[in-house]
C-alpha cells in the first residue's frame, strides 16, 4: 500500500494502472530504451510513470520541479525524451520550455500536496485542452509484457559545468540480484519483510528515487511526506509505525532543534533502519541523534555516478566520528594521489569509487567527460579523503567548487553562466560558504562594471526569474575587483577560504 496523506493506494490497483500506462506508453511510438522524463512531487503517479516505462525498458528522467522554463527546455532536448508527465500546478513555470514535439501528460495535484504547497484550487486541475494523464492511462488496456527494470537517467553536473544525464548500461540478472543484496545492506530493505518504508525527500534526487522504488519492488507500505516537517515527521512516525526512513543531515539538524517536550511527545518505538547520505553529517549531530533514536541511524557514501560502495552502522560511527563508512559487498574505494600512485593510510588524495553490483555508466552524449571522470575502472567526483588503517574513509575537503546544501547539489557554474549576463556585472565567483543548518549557503562574489548600481536585491530577483530559487545565494558582495591566477582566471579559493578558516577556528 501507498500512503499520501488521507488517500490510499493497493499495490494490485497501482500494477494494473502500471499496465495501462504502459501500453499507453507503447501505443504513443515510444521506443524500447527512449527516455520518458517527468516532473512531479511525490505522488502515486510518480510510482505509475517509473515503474510503465521500466516495462518498456525504457529510462524514466526525472525533472527536479524547481526548475524553471529553460532549465527544463535543457533536460528535454538532452535526453532526448519525447514525452513528459508533469504536475498540473508546476506547467506555469515551465510551459515555455517544452519543445513542441514532446508529448504532455499533465497530472491533477493531490489535496494534500495543494495543502502543503499552499496551492491556489484552480492550478491542481488539468487546464482545459491538455491530456489528463488519469483519463489518458485508463484509455488503454492492460500489456501483457513481463515487467522489467530500468535505471532512472538522472541528471548532475558532478562536479562543473551543465547537467549531465547518467545513464546506466542495461542490468544483467546476476548484477539484479547482487544491486538488490547491497539495497537490503544500504538501506535495510529486504523482500517479504513487514516494513513501513516513510519517503520525505523529494524523489526526482537520485538517492530518494533509488530508496522509493526499491521499497516500491519489494511491496513495503510507503508513506509519503508532501514536503519534511520535523515534528510531522514524528508524528507520520508514530501514526503508521514506521521502520524505515531515508534521511539528510539537515533533517536530523531541525529535528533536534525541536523542544524537549516535543521530542518526547512522540512514540518511535517502531523505527528500526534509518539511513542518511548526500551530504556529510558533523560527529556531534550523528552522536545526539543515536543518543535520541537509538542505533538504528546508518549512513551510506556515494554518487548518482557510483552507486554506494561505502556504508556504515551506529556503532561504527561511535567508534570511528567524523567516518563515512568502509567499502562494503561489491564496493570498491581507492585514494590517488596527482601523479596516479595510490596514497597509503592516512594520506590525503582524490578519491576514486565504484560499485560494481551496479551497471558501469555513460553521460549521456558526453563520452569525453565520462572518459575524464575515470581511472582504473572507478570514478571520480572530485571528493578528497583518506582511508584509515582499518579502511574506513573519511572526507578532508569538499567537492571542488560544487556546494551541497541541506543535501542539495548545487553547481555554481550554471549560477555563474546566467549572473554574467546581468547588465552591470563584469565578472562574478559563486560559492559555499559555512552555514549552520545547511551545512553550506551560496555567496555571490560581483565585481561590476564601472558606474554600474546594482544591488543585492536586485541581483537576487534577476538570478530568481531565471533559476529554481534554491540556487540564488544568499549572501552578496560587492568588490571592485576580483583576485585573479597569473592566468587570469577568478582566484575562487581566496574568496572561499576566510570563510572555512573563520569555521576551523570556532566561528560562523
Amino acid at each position: 500500500m501507498i500512503i499520501s496523506g488521507e488517500r490510499r493506494i493497493g499495490y494490485d490497483a497501482i500494477q494494473a494502472r502500471i499496465k495501462r500506462a504502459a501500453s499507453g506508453l507503447r501505443a504513443l511510438g515510444l521506443a524500447e530504451g527512449a527516455p520518458v522524463a517527468m516532473m512531479l512531487r511525490n505522488d502515486f503517479a510518480l510510482f505509475e510513470v517509473v515503474a510503465a516505462s521500466a516495462a518498456l525498458g525504457s529510462p524514466v528522467v526525472p525533472i527536479n520541479w524547481h526548475l524553471k522554463a529553460e532549465e527544463v527546455r535543457y533536460i528535454l532536448t538532452d535526453s532526448g525524451a519525447k514525452v513528459l508527465v508533469c504536475h498540473a500546478d508546476l506547467l506555469p513555470q515551465i510551459r515555455n520550455g517544452i519543445p513542441e514535439d514532446v508529448r504532455l501528460l499533465v497530472v491533477a495535484t493531490p489535496p494534500e500536496l495543494a495543502a502543503t504547497f499552499a496551492i491556489p484550487a484552480d492550478l491542481t486541475e488539468v487546464p482545459a485542452g491538455l491530456t489528463d494523464w488519469d483519463c489518458w492511462r485508463d484509455g488503454h488496456p492492460e500489456t501483457q509484457e513481463p515487467p522489467r527494470r530500468a535505471a532512472a537517467m538522472i541528471y548532475t553536473s558532478g562536479t562543473t559545468g551543465m547537467p549531465k544525464g547518467v545513464r546506466r548500461r542495461p542490468m544483467q540478472p546476476k548484477q539484479a540480484a547482487a544491486s538488490e543484496r547491497v539495497g537490503a545492506i544500504a538501506y535495510g530493505i529486504k523482500p517479504r519483510q513487514d516494513q513501513i518504508v516513510l519517503i520525505n525527500g523529494p524523489m526526482y534526487h537520485s538517492a530518494p528515487h533509488s530508496y522509493g522504488m526499491m521499497a516500491f519492488r519489494n511491496g513495503c507500505t510507503i508513506v509519503l511526506q508532501p514536503r519534511f516537517d520535523a515534528e510531522e515527521l514524528l508524528a507520520l512516525i508514530e501514526r503508521h509505525r514506521v521502520t524505515h526512513i531515508h534521511m539528510v543531515p539537515t533533517m536530523f539538524v531541525r529535528l533536534l532543534r525541536l523542544p524537549e517536550e516535543v521530542k518526547q511527545r512522540y512514540d518511535l518505538t517502531s523505527l528500526r533502519f534509518v539511513v542518511h547520505g548526500a551530504a556529510p553529517c558533523p560527529p556531534e549531530v550523528k552522536r545526539a541523534m543515536i543518543e535520541w533514536w537509538g542505533p538504528v541511524i546508518n549512513e551510506y557514501f556515494g554518487s548518482t555516478e557510483t552507486g554506494i560502495p561505502v556504508w556504515h552502522s551506529a556503532e561504527e560511527a561511535l567508534k570511528k566520528p567524523g567516518t563515512v563508512g568502509r567499502a562494503i559487498e561489491g564496493g570498491i574505494v581507492k585514494i590517488f594521489r596527482d601523479d596516479g600512485s595510490l596514497c597509503g593510510a592516512g594520506e590525503v588524495g582524490e578519491i576514486y569509487m565504484r560499485q560494481t553490483a551496479v551497471p558501469d555508466f555513460d553521460y549521456h552524449g558526453k563520452a569525453q567527460a565520462r572518459a575524464e571522470a575515470g581511472r582504473e575502472g572507478l570514478v571520480s567526483v572530485g571528493d578528497v579523503g583518506y582511508l584509515d588503517d582499518d579502511g574506513y574513509l573519511f572526507l578532508c575537503d569538499r567537492k571542488r567548487d560544487m556546494v551541497i546544501s541541506g543535501g542539495v547539489n548545487i553547481y555554481p557554474a550554471e549560477i555563474e553562466n546566467v549572473l554574467i549576463a546581468m547588465r552591470g556585472v563584469r565578472d562574478c565567483a559563486v560559492f559555499g560558504i559555512p552555514d549552520a543548518e545547511y551545512g553550506e549557503r551560496l555567496c555571490a562574489c560581483i565585481e561590476p562594471e564601472t558606474g554600474a548600481q546594482l544591488s543585492a536585491a536586485a541581483v537576487q530577483a534577476f538570478l530568481r526569474e531565471r533559476l529554481a530559487n534554491f540556487k540564488v545565494p544568499k549572501e552578496i558582495q560587492f568588490l571592485d575587483a576580483l583576485p585573479r591566477e597569473a592566468t587570469g582566471k577568478i582566484f575562487k579559493r581566496k574568496l572561499r577560504d576566510p570563510y572555512w578558516a573563520d569555521k576551523k577556528a570556532g566561528g560562523a
